[in-house]
């Protein structure tokens, strides 16, 4: 757990670098939330806390959540996402190592559900100072005129009329992805590369997901016409695609267990995601995608099985 924090710390060092203290509030008042939460809930079970809070699983919960979270959060809804994915994600099932699903991604998906527009409200990059981001945490002042836009996936799933060419003169647009996202998804790569040199987890599950994703971007990429959808690098460096591929595909809790399970786990996270960012509602779809195949884990392995054993 711990590695996987340090890990992290470069894709947070983007973003604050991108929307000054905001995910290092969502991050602070996260942990604080997380561990309060699991202290409590485990309490409640009837077990000491000691053990639960010390193996790290509660803090990388909170992590995770703040980065994929819009920073300046509303203090109640990052509170709700944190307790969602603790309580709901987690301890329902029975703690640690027991959970179906990964519970960043529970808490996530449910703060999504019920407040698309909060989680939608991502501010431009270098636009608020300390001062003016806390008041929007506290609900203390209103938003800013121009404080927030469109994503790039947004934009680029309801263009129907524009080129690529014509669409990529929008600030929201980097050199291949979003703008501000792509150095953010270097920084997770950077990270996910480095945890694969220690071993903490194979290659299988993120090279699928990656992989997957890419073809799926490259099959339905018909140039630069208003329906060209976005170009493979533009959907692998857009996003929380990284993050997704490093750093929570990879859960060993809550994805498959064997080598090829884990390839084909991330390649239906993959498949899915482009499936939700070119034609659901929803401009990414990364949460919904992993809880999906979270569902998906336990029989990908039972065919597995079954297959060897006819061999």
């Amino acid at each position: 757990m711990r590695q996987v924090i340090f890990a992290a710390v470069p894709g947070l060092c983007a973003l604050v670098w991108l929307y000054g203290s905001g995910p290092l509030s969502n991050l602070l008042w996260a942990a604080s939330q997380a561990m309060a939460c699991e202290a409590l809930l485990v309490k409640l079970r009837g077990h000491p806390p000691g053990q639960a809070l010390g193996d790290g699983s509660a803090l990388l919960t909170a992590l995770l959540l703040a980065l994929a979270l819009p920073p300046y959060s509303p203090w109640w809804l990052i509170a709700l996402a944190v307790a969602s994915a603790i309580g709901l994600g987690k301890q329902a099932y029975g703690g640690l190592g027991q959970n179906p699903f990964n519970p960043a991604m529970v808490g996530y998906a449910l703060a999504l559900v019920s407040f698309p527009q909060e989680m939608s409200r991502w501010p431009l990059p270098h636009t608020l100072d300390f001062a003016t981001g806390l008041a929007q945490v506290f609900g203390q002042a209103g938003r800013p005129d121009g404080w927030s836009q469109a994503t790039a996936l947004d934009v680029l799933a309801h263009n129907d009329r524009l080129t690529l060419e014509e669409l990529w003169q929008a600030p929201v647009f980097g050199l291949v992805g979003a703008a501000g996202s792509e150095l953010v998804n270097f920084a997770f790569l950077a990270g996910g590369l480095w945890l694969l040199r220690q071993r903490l987890y194979t290659w299988h599950a993120p090279l699928g997901m990656l992989a997957a994703l890419g073809l799926m971007s490259l099959l339905f990429w018909n140039g630069s016409g208003s329906d060209g959808n976005g170009s493979p690098l533009f959907h692998l460096f857009s996003g929380a695609t990284m993050l997704g591929a490093f750093f929570i595909v990879t859960d060993p809790v809550s994805g498959a267990a064997s080598p090829r399970g884990r390839l084909l786990f991330g390649a239906g996270v993959g498949v899915l995601v482009y499936v939700i960012r070119t034609w659901g509602g929803y401009p990414d779809g990364l949460a919904f995608a992993v809880l999906l195949m979270n569902l998906a884990a336990p029989l990908i392995e039972q065919c597995l099985a079954r297959q060897g054993a006819n061999r």
